[in-house]
């Protein structure tokens, strides 16, 4: 009671996070280059989009005016260092007295705004960037500190959402990281509750139609909402966030805990139908279903344990939390569950009827389909194995942020938005030194550099190119009497070095400054690439490397992609390593555990190789329906695995029970049938519908996570069911 009433006190204090950097790969080579990279320059998602559409174009009075306000309110905001819009942009214009500051779009001169109507949409410093290329959509570029917290994402959004309702031309549109932030941490929330909600609800119902007694349903949820309440707790008060994976949670917990609980209560009310002695009836329970509890906690609990292995942190804090969650739930119910059911007898707990003649009736019969159909089972077994082998060559990496982004929400229709009118948001960066101790802006370097900025520009999923050869087109552009066609890099050395001089007299020195670092040795040309998949992003890069290596090497510079998208990307490499390495481990040890627990090789052997083959159906899953493997639902494995072979332990500690009382093989697997079985069938349908209610998320890794566990989680209770005894009469036999 006191440890219920500690977890409840710091619930207040239960935390969420949503950040792209929680699926950054952790000791990787490329991110800590990335994390050099942005101390020389800056983060590449310190910005926010906020963008306004209207047909047939924007190039009106009004609609400018509106956009105008909102850009000078946004500039007093907290957490804002650059607010960049068409409506108060300013750029040099040429004359007998030396540079003028020209407005690019005097909206309040209807003459000059027919005369940008035809101008602008075709003007490159512009087009795709701050206007979209039909002229029907405009941006406003706001940019913000780096690596804006959830608090402060918060409390920026606080002034600037009402400012776009009360200011801004409708309908608009937002992208950038405090957007992100804010609207996945508050669908975390809400996913969150509505899960355990649902689950408490399902789990409710169940409870009633199995016990349909009163003090069996209060006990049974009773010690369920008692194991949630403590994970919650501890997690509130070791100050663990929840992430985009915390939907997983409630279900996670109600579910193992359900398990536990069934388990131990069938074992009591079955005990009791053989003796009147209660004190004898939970002894015998807590000796025979109390050990095999633990031992299946554990081995799920080395499951999850697993993910520890991966890369990812998001993926280490949920298999570390999923780990103890389960261990949390066997102490909840071995103290409490185990302690409340001695004040009652067994009959107090469920209603005798028909149901409880109808188990064992079934249970025989599944058992006689085991005995007399082995031809059947171990064809079958050989079909699902090669199917799945042909799945699981199906199997691809190229995931996509759309993919995690929830259903439903403006969060989701506004990325679409931006990935249609204005190349999407992953941050695409090059990273460019000098090898030769030459300046970055030395003329042959930097004309290297340019023909980088153009040959990304005619790859038509890189949009928004920024590079530091841009500053010398712009003055070669003033020059020329702000002529669009004279928008270019300089055609010879000479006026190049004209142009340096020119630069800091127009005030484009800044320009330049913040894409090359002070000491010349270090540039970066920036651009956003779009939501096309890891896997063709990487085909892109390697066209991109192929044709600028040459250039660079001979101008003495070395070059190197980077940036968050380039980063997150490479979660595609290690998903597979770590997922291989951390499920290799959990076997290993879940067998060291089965050797000690069945002290034989055959009884190891008949333990493990029905748990693989849920594995294998969750692998070919994934192949045949097309579903990306991708960090999120990577976790599927581990939590299969160790779930799947809670009901093995199970089965086959009941076994070993018959069998030390005396019984014969077939009388033991009747035996275990009969009395084991029961409960596994109940814990598996509850497994299946509590994962499945998973399906119902608006988060697409979340749901593709519940049907796939809950899908597989059918094939682990047809493998121990089926399977093992079939292996038990086939190795075991050798054995006697």
């Amino acid at each position: 009671m006191g440890l219920g009433i500690f977890a409840l006190a710091g619930l207040p204090f239960l935390q969420f996070n949503f950040s792209f950097e929680q699926f950054f790969p952790s000791e990787d080579e490329d991110l800590e280059f990335f994390q050099n990279f942005i101390k020389d320059f800056e983060t590449d998602d310190n910005f926010l989009l906020l963008a306004f559409e209207k047909e047939p174009d924007v190039f009106e009075k009004d609609f400018l005016g509106q956009v105008d306000s909102l850009t000078k309110v946004i500039r007093q905001m907290p957490y804002i260092e650059e607010v960049r819009s068409l409506t108060s942009l300013e750029f040099p214009r040429k004359t007998p007295f030396g540079p003028v500051p020209v407005r690019v779009l005097p909206f309040e001169d209807s003459t000059k705004l027919s005369e940008a109507a035809k101008i602008l949409p075709k003007d490159p410093r512009f087009s795709g960037r701050l206007l979209s290329e039909d002229g029907s959509d405009i941006i406003v570029f706001v940019k913000t500190i780096d690596n804006l917290s959830l608090p402060a994402s918060r409390e920026l959004r606080k002034e600037l959402d009402p400012a776009l309702e009360n200011i801004a031309p409708q309908p608009y549109h937002y992208l950038g990281r405090a957007y992100f932030q804010t609207e996945l941490v508050d669908m975390q929330t809400w996913e969150v509750a509505k899960s355990s909600i649902i689950a408490g609800i399902l789990i409710s119902i169940v409870m009633f139609f199995l016990y349909r007694k009163p003090m069996g349903i209060a006990i049974s949820l009773t010690s369920i909402s008692l194991s949630l309440l403590l994970f919650f707790g501890y997690l509130a008060w070791s100050g663990s966030a929840l992430n985009v994976m915390a939907a997983l949670y409630p279900i996670l917990m109600i579910i193992v805990g359900t398990s536990d609980v069934i388990h131990i209560m069938s074992k009591y009310i079955d005990e009791g139908l053989k003796s009147d002695n209660r004190k004898k009836v939970l002894f015998v329970t807590i000796k025979e279903i109390g050990l095999a509890t633990l031992l299946t906690s554990i081995t799920t609990a080395i499951g999850f344990a697993s993910l520890s292995y991966s890369r990812i942190t998001s993926i280490q804090e949920f298999g570390y939390n999923a780990a103890i969650g389960v261990l949390i739930a066997y102490v909840a119910v071995i103290f409490f569950t185990t302690s409340w059911l001695s004040y009652y007898d067994p009959s107090e707990l469920q209603k005798a009827g028909k149901l409880s003649r109808w188990w064992p009736n079934q249970l025989n019969r599944l058992y006689n389909f085991t005995r007399f159909r082995k031809k059947w089972i171990w064809a079958g077994l050989v079909v699902g194995v090669l199917l799945s082998a042909w799945g699981i060559s199906m199997i691809s990496t190229n995931y996509t942020i759309m993919e995690n982004l929830p259903e439903g929400y403006k969060v989701r229709s506004d990325f679409e938005y931006f990935e249609k009118m204005f190349g999407g948001y992953r941050p695409y960066e090059y990273a460019l030194m000098s090898e030769d101790g030459g300046a970055m802006t030395d003329y042959q370097k930097m004309k290297a550099i340019h023909q980088l900025e153009e040959y990304l520009k005619e790859h038509p999923e890189v949009q928004r190119v920024n590079g530091p050869s841009e500053a010398f087109q712009l003055v070669e552009y003033y020059q020329n009497n702000n002529k669009l066609a004279s928008y270019a890099f300089p055609s010879d050395e000479g006026r190049y070095e004209q142009h340096k001089k020119t630069l800091s007299r127009l005030g484009a020195a800044g320009r330049l400054n913040a894409l090359v670092t002070e000491d010349g040795q270090k540039a970066r040309v920036s651009a956003t690439v779009q939501d096309i998949g890891a896997d063709r992003i990487k085909e892109v890069q390697k066209d991109i490397r192929d044709w600028f290596e040459p250039i660079a090497t001979e101008v003495g510079l070395s070059f190197k992609a980077t940036g968050t998208g380039v980063i997150f990307d490479k979660n595609s490499v290690y998903v597979r390593e770590s997922l291989i390495y951390g499920l290799g481990l959990a076997i290993g040890i879940v067998s060291l555990l089965m050797g000690l627990l069945f002290r034989s090789f055959a009884m190891l052997l008949i333990a493990l190789v029905p748990n693989v083959v849920p594995l294998i159906m969750a692998g070919a899953l994934l192949g045949f329906t097309g579903t990306d493997l991708e960090a999120g639902i990577a976790i599927i494995f581990a939590v299969v695995f160790g779930i799947a072979v809670d009901d093995t332990i199970h089965f086959l500690s009941k076994y070993k029970i018959a069998r030390s009382k005396g019984q014969s093989r077939e009388e033991a697997i009747q035996t275990t049938f009969v009395e084991t079985g029961k409960a596994i069938l109940l814990t598996s349908i509850i497994l299946f519908a509590g994962f499945m209610i998973l399906f119902f998320s608006v988060h697409p890794p979340t749901r593709t996570v519940g049907w796939l566990i809950s899908v597989t989680l059918v094939s682990a209770l047809a493998a121990d069911l089926l399977l093992i005894p079939l292996l038990v009469r086939w190795i075991g036999k050798k054995e006697d």
